[in-house]
C-alpha cells in the first residue's frame, strides 16, 4: 500500500507533519536570509514583532488575513466537490463591482448595518455568476475547470478595468475609480475589539468583514459536513462514478459547488472595497484569490485550518514589511520567496515526510501491539 494512502490520526496529518513542513520551509528561508549577509534570528524576531508586536500590526495582519480566508473557503468549498476552482481571483474581481454597486446605491439612504447585508449578497451573487459559466461548461460539455476559471480572472480584470475606466469613474477625475462611499456604504473598524485587549489597531483598516468570514467559516463547515449536499460533495469529490452510481446528481451538484464557491470568494471583496478604500478601484484584490490556493491547501480543506493559515500568512505580508524596512537587503521580493517556499513545503510538498511518519507510527503501534 502506498504510503500515501496509509491512515494516520488526525494529529499527525493537520498539526504534525503540516509544522515539521512549516520549521523547514523557515530553515531554508532562514539559510538563504544568512546566505545574503542578514541574521536569520533577527529577521525572524522582526517579523514576528511587526505583525504581532502591537495593535496596529495585529490589526494590519488580522485585516489580510480577512481576505486569505475567504479566498481559502472558496478554494476548499469547490476541492471538496472534486473540483480546482482557481478561479477565485476573478470571482472576488466581480464580487467587488457587486458590493459596490450596493454600496453606491444605499449610502445616501440608510446606515451601514442595513447596507452590509445587501453588500454581502450583492458580492456574493456577483461572485457566484463569476463561476457560473466555468461551472456549467465542467458539468454539460466536460471542458476543465481549472483552464475555464484562470481564463475567466482574465477576463474579469480588464472588465473592470474598463468600468472603472469608462462608467464608473467620477466624472472628471484621471483615477479608474467609483467615488468614495458614505459612511452608509463603509465597514466600521472593529476598535472596539482590540480595545478589549487594551490595545488600538492604529491605521489598520482592520474592519467587520473579519467577523463575517469567521461567520462564513463555520457556515461552511457546517455545509460540508452537517447537511446532505456537503455530503454529496464529497462523496463526489472522493469518487465520482460512485457518487453517479449513488445517485447523486453530477452535473447539479458540481454547479452549485462552484456557486457557493464563487460567491465566498466575491464577498472577499467586502475587506478591501467597503472596509478598507471605501470606494472600488483597480486590482483591489492584489492576488489574494491565489494566495488563497495556498491558504486552502496549508489548511487542509477545513475552515478552521484555513483560517490558522490565512493568519499566517497575514504574519508573513505584515510581517515582511517590516522586515523589509528594517533590513533593506530583504526585499519584498525576498518576502514572496519566503511565501512561496511555506506553500511549497506545507503544500506541494505534503507528502514529502509523510512515507517517514507512516514509517515511525507503524513501528510505534507494533511496538505496543506486542507490548
Amino acid at each position: 500500500m502506498s504510503t500515501a494512502s496509509v491512515p494516520l490520526p488526525n494529529w499527525i496529518t493537520y498539526v504534525l507533519i503540516p509544522l515539521v513542513n512549516l520549521v523547514l520551509a523557515f530553515l531554508v528561508s532562514g539559510f538563504v536570509v544568512w546566505l545574503i549577509g542578514e541574521n536569520p534570528i533577527d529577521a525572524l524576531v522582526l517579523l514576528v514583532q511587526g505583525a504581532l508586536g502591537n495593535g496596529e500590526g495585529i490589526g494590519f495582519t488580522l485585516f489580510y488575513a480577512t481576505s486569505f480566508i475567504f479566498t481559502g473557503l472558496s478554494v476548499a468549498v469547490a476541492v471538496h466537490a472534486g473540483l480546482f476552482n482557481i478561479g477565485s481571483e476573478g470571482q472576488a474581481y466581480l464580487g467587488g463591482l457587486g458590493c459596490a454597486l450596493v454600496a453606491l446605491a444605499l449610502d445616501h439612504y440608510v446606515p451601514w448595518y442595513v447596507t452590509m447585508p445587501f453588500a454581502i449578497v450583492g458580492a456574493a451573487i456577483f461572485g457566484a455568476a463569476w463561476a457560473f459559466v466555468p461551472a456549467w461548461l465542467q458539468a454539460k460539455r466536460g471542458s476543465h475547470i481549472v483552464i475555464t476559471t484562470i481564463m475567466f480572472n482574465f477576463i474579469g480584470a480588464p472588465l473592470m478595468v474598463y468600468l472603472l475606466a469608462h462608467v464608473l469613474i467620477v466624472p472628471g477625475k484621471m483615477a479608474p475609480e467609483t467615488r468614495t462611499f458614505l459612511e452608509g456604504g463603509q465597514l466600521p473598524k472593529l476598535d472596539w475589539l482590540m480595545a478589549m485587549f487594551d490595545t488600538t489597531i492604529g491605521s489598520a483598516p482592520l474592519n467587520v468583514s473579519f467577523l463575517i468570514a469567521l461567520v462564513m467559516a463555520f457556515l461552511v463547515w457546517l455545509l460540508i459536513w452537517r447537511t446532505k449536499l456537503g455530503y454529496e460533495m464529497r462523496t463526489l469529490g472522493l469518487s465520482p462514478t460512485a457518487a453517479v452510481y449513488a445517485g447523486i446528481p453530477y452535473a447539479r451538484t458540481v454547479i452549485i459547488a462552484m456557486l457557493i464557491s464563487g460567491g465566498l470568494a466575491g464577498m472577499m471583496a467586502l475587506n478591501p472595497v467597503m472596509g478598507s478604500s471605501a470606494r472600488l478601484q483597480v486590482e483591489f484584490v492584489g492576488g489574494a484569490g491565489y494566495v488563497g490556493i495556498a491558504v486552502a491547501l496549508m489548511g487542509r480543506n477545513h475552515p478552521f485550518g484555513i483560517i490558522l493559515a490565512a493568519i499566517l500568512f497575514g504574519v508573513l505580508y505584515q510581517g515582511g514589511d517590516a522586515v523589509s524596512f528594517d533590513m533593506p537587503e530583504i526585499n519584498r521580493n525576498m518576502i514572496l520567496m519566503i511565501q512561496g517556499l511555506v506553500i511549497l513545503f506545507v503544500g506541494a510538498l505534503e507528502f514529502m515526510l509523510r512515507p517517514t511518519f507512516v514509517r515511525i507510527y507503524q513501528t510505534l503501534a507494533g511496538a505496543r501491539a506486542v507490548s
